[in-house]
């Protein structure tokens, strides 16, 4: 099987932060942030290989932030697809810093038809509300 497998890197911030994001008190990178970075680079690892008008949506993270990261540094995050079944891509990630990994775990994605999928979550709006 060809590996399909990419890397994402930003620079932690300000903004990046749990204290910023409101996951947590401190000036470090926010879980939340390490898991977005993780969905980005299963995403780029898909690109080229989806047909016109299909997506993928995040279903599934089961992921471990295992360190700390100071602002100022810089974060990479690579996904790797192990395994695919029908429209269910699995991927195994991590994250590190340039200290070493900070993170690791699964993440799973739905391929889905974008126009259909987004025609049925917008139809949400049009429902009583009760």
């Amino acid at each position: 099987m060809e590996i399909i497998k990419a890397t994402v890197t930003e620079a932690v911030s300000e903004q990046n932060t749990a204290l910023s994001v409101g996951s947590g008190s401190l000036r470090v990178y926010a879980t939340p942030a390490m898991l977005a970075l993780i969905e980005k680079a299963a995403c780029k690892a898909l690109e080229g290989l989806l047909a016109e008008g299909e997506t993928t949506v995040g279903t599934l993270l089961n992921v471990k932030h295992l360190a700390a990261t100071p602002v100022g540094m810089q974060v990479s995050a690579t996904a790797e697809l192990i395994e695919r079944d029908g429209r269910k891509f699995v991927f195994s990630v991590t994250a590190s810093d340039e200290c070493g990994v900070i993170g690791e775990g699964t993440h799973e994605r739905f391929l889905v038809f974008s126009e259909r999928f987004t025609e049925k979550t917008y139809s949400k709006l049009s429902k009583e509300q009760v």
